[in-house]
């Protein structure tokens, strides 16, 4: 069993539980994610990420919301989490 099917499994199982804390804790990312994109100024280019770090967070929240399939949850969850902390470690060293 592969290390993502494991963890799509767990979440599954636990899938309410896991939304609630999921949802916060990517929040806090997209939040730290904007703030990153933000300190680097207002350029289009920042805009740009900026737009990506709101579909990402908005995305994951509203599939939660809309109660979609766990294995959908899951990938944007992962999708969200990836993105955001990516464009917050870039915008770190920029």
């Amino acid at each position: 069993m592969s290390y993502y099917q494991k963890n799509l499994d767990g979440y599954i199982r636990g899938f309410m539980g896991f939304n609630a804390l999921a949802v916060m804790v990517q929040s806090c990312i997209g939040g730290i994610a904007a703030m990153m994109v933000l300190q680097n100024g207002s350029t289009p280019a920042q805009m740009v990420q900026l737009f990506f770090v709101v579909i990402l967070a908005s995305g994951f929240n509203g599939a939660v919301l809309s109660q979609q399939k766990p294995k959908l949850v899951f990938d944007l969850l992962l999708l969200s989490v990836i993105g955001n902390s990516l464009i917050a470690i870039v915008n770190a060293f920029i």
